[in-house]
């Protein structure tokens, strides 16, 4: 899957409020960009995505079956 098919799967879905697609999303732009960007700038960009996965934390306990 591509950024533009996920994109379209986030938008079908009505999964802007899922943040964990938002950033696999970023990944997916970042890695198709990757041949247009320095080194430098694609690891903090890396860098930043990973910081906001590590924000997350586990918003998901309790509510695992709504949204999973």
């Amino acid at each position: 899957m591509n950024s533009t098919e996920l994109a379209q799967y986030i938008e079908a879905t009505q999964s802007m409020a899922k943040p964990w697609l938002l950033i696999q999303l970023r990944l997916l732009k970042l890695e198709e960009n990757r041949a247009e960007i320095s080194e430098n700038e694609y690891a903090e960009t890396l860098q930043d995505i990973h910081q906001d996965l590590m924000n997350l934390g586990e918003w998901w306990v309790g509510i695992e079956d709504e949204v999973f």
